[in-house]
């Protein structure tokens, strides 16, 4: 897989503060202002801000394709979202678009959308983006850089926060990204103001007119290894920030009561800043580094055996880790001009159970792959054999509507994600894109050369089955016609079935992946993991 040289990424342009933008793909770098300022206004009067239809065709897109790629799907804390008012949910932002994607099909409300500038030009994306309303933001990033005048910038920024704070104010749900870039790191970046500032705008409006003010939302993301396909995703929603009648004052009400955007206050956004990233940056793993995390997975794995209690989900190993992490913390935020980057963990535990991660990692493995008591790797569970050997020998039969209609998808979606010049943080959402958008382009194509085939073919199909297949409703003209018209349609369905047999036929593979690899893993690093462990579990149960 091809990723952009760190270095390369790094074109020494520096924010106000002399830190280093975000590095910018070709796509962002493009901006077309006649594009973003022709960008379509959402409704506030119905169920959804943009295309009633539209919105509701690709929320049931969004969905489908959701449950194929991801291998569990996890959303906690859903009722503490108040429904009598407008809520802005805030996250860090490690998985491009789908870290938006799994809190709006998670919210029980609609959301009105803002998002980077190129969301709204990109062809094919852009029509649907426009179909949704969403509003395109230009990042400091874009300006500093010379993507536009400051003058476009504002004008733009100001239009979308303020119509971003309109939706919320009427009650919408909004999602936004206080580090205001994806990014890699096992740690929040930044807080930028963008969010702030918002729900501030959104809090004017609703007092304006006499609503509930609205609500923000910390919420942690977490996935399991977010650029695999078929990985574990938990949405935790925990408890929402109210906005207080005193944050908004009455010249910001008066400001924006003619709907033309305000700055609120600056002592309001920081003290909402400081107190989002007091709430929200826990949610994260707010460690060192990626090994770090991995060795307090592990150590929340061990310590679930030895209670006899093991994590039976991606949550339950969330929140063990956390519980080690929290555990050997002093400090878990910062002071609000410094960087967010927690210093190192030091802890002799988590030393060795780093030790010992690393050692599983090494060989594809992880916590998961323990015994019950954590003395030997786990043995394969031969009762899911028959279930496997059934759904694998269905999708034989279906293979050949699976070879014409999604693996096309799945080759665009491996050589997007595998090429973006944006990191490992974009190569899920390209995948995601090719599958729901490689299902509307494609599958009317790929339906009608599989009706093509079965009619050239009728004759072998008719050897199997025992009758003419395209003469099911009579032998007619109009009869032959309609018989071809419901099998085209049958297609669709197939397909999406074929799809979904693919992903659990995949999670077989990487079971069957994983008994191999455990096969494989030399007897050195065994005795040396075996080692770590049974020491860790001494410690852990002092």
């Amino acid at each position: 897989m091809k990723h952009p040289d760190p270095e390369k990424m790094d074109d020494g342009v520096l924010d106000h503060r002399g830190e280093a933008l975000p590095y910018l793909s070709k796509s962002a770098k493009n901006m077309k202002m006649d594009k973003l300022l022709s960008t379509p206004m959402p409704n506030f009067e119905g169920e959804t801000p943009g295309s009633y239809f539209w919105t509701k065709v690709i929320y049931w897109i969004c969905h489908k394709i959701s449950k194929i790629q991801f291998r569990s799907i996890e959303a906690t804390g859903m009722e503490k979202i108040p429904l009598d008012r407008g809520s802005l949910c805030c996250a860090w932002h490690t998985n491009g678009l789908l870290d938006a994607l799994q809190i709006t099909l998670n919210h029980p409300r609609y959301f009105v959308f803002g998002g980077r500038h190129d969301l709204v030009t990109r062809p094919i994306l852009g029509w649907w983006t426009r179909r949704m309303a969403v509003q395109p933001v230009v990042r400091k990033a874009e300006l500093l850089r010379g993507g536009c005048s400051e003058e476009e910038a504002s004008f733009l920024n100001g239009r979308s926060l303020m119509t971003l704070a309109s939706g919320i104010s009427h009650g919408y749900g909004c999602v936004l990204f206080p580090e205001g870039t994806s990014h890699n790191n096992a740690y929040m970046l930044r807080f930028r103001t963008g969010p702030m500032r918002t729900i501030l705008a959104a809090s004017a409006l609703a007092k304006a007119s006499g609503k509930q003010l609205p609500v923000l939302i910390p919420i942690g993301l977490h996935f399991r290894t977010r650029e695999y396909f078929r990985t574990d995703v938990w949405v935790e929603f925990s408890e929402p920030i109210q906005v207080q009648d005193d944050d908004v004052p009455d010249d910001l009400v008066n400001a924006v009561a003619d709907g033309t955007w305000s700055e609120p206050p600056a002592e309001a956004v920081f003290k909402l800043r400081d107190n989002l990233r007091e709430k929200l940056v826990p949610l994260t793993p707010n460690v060192h580094n990626w090994d770090e995390h991995r060795g307090l997975l592990l150590l929340g794995h061990i310590k679930g055996r030895l209670n006899n209690n093991q994590p039976k989900s991606w949550q339950d190993e969330v929140v063990l880790g956390r519980q080690f992490r929290d555990r050997f913390t002093t400090k878990l935020t910062t002071e609000p001009n410094e960087s967010l980057q927690p210093l190192k963990l030091t802890n002799p535990s988590l030393d060795k159970s780093k030790t010992a991660a690393g050692i599983l990692h090494h060989n594809g493995l992880d916590g998961r792959d323990l015994n019950g008591d954590a003395t030997d790797l786990s043995s394969p569970k031969v009762a899911k054999l028959p279930l496997a050997v059934a759904r694998s020998s269905l999708f034989i039969v279906l293979l050949p509507i699976f070879i014409i209609s999604l693996l096309p998808q799945m080759v665009l979606g491996r050589v997007l994600g595998d090429s973006t010049d944006e990191g490992i943080d974009a190569r899920t959402s390209y995948q995601f894109l090719a599958a729901m958008f490689g299902s509307i382009i494609i599958w009317p194509i790929s339906s009608t050369i599989i009706v093509s085939l079965m009619y050239w073919q009728s004759g072998q199909i008719t050897e199997v089955i025992g009758f003419e297949w395209f003469e099911s409703f009579g032998n007619s003209p109009y009869n032959v016609a309609f018989a071809v018209i419901m099998t085209w349609f049958l297609m669709f369905p197939l397909s999406l079935f074929s799809g979904k047999l693919f992903s659990l036929v995949w999670d077989d593979i990487v079971d069957l992946r994983g008994f191999y690899r455990k096969q494989r893993m030399t007897n050195h690093d065994k005795k040396e993991l075996f080692k770590l462990i049974a020491e860790l579990k001494e410690e852990l149960s002092n």
